[in-house]
């Protein structure tokens, strides 16, 4: 069983990591706070065949890398 874990220590374990998590908590801003993870990995679209079995569930699909700087452009292999 999962264990219900912050957006932060998210962050720190599954680093440079697309991240699926079932959202649990929220602050007064509607920002997730905690959650559990379902699915992580390197690969985007792993992520993405998870999310397809959540219907029902309040999920959060996000990267935990670094973010490029303004004027600059990322492009992920559509393998």
């Amino acid at each position: 069983m999962q264990t219900i874990q912050t957006i932060e220590e998210i962050k720190k374990k599954f680093k440079d990591e697309w991240v699926l998590m079932e959202v649990f908590e929220k602050d007064e801003l509607g920002q997730t706070k905690s959650g559990k993870v379902i699915a992580h990995s390197k690969n985007r679209d792993d992520t993405y065949a998870a999310l397809k079995k959540t219907m029902g569930v309040h999920t959060l699909h996000f990267y935990t890398g670094e973010i490029p700087e303004k004027g600059y452009a990322v492009a992920f292999p559509g393998f």
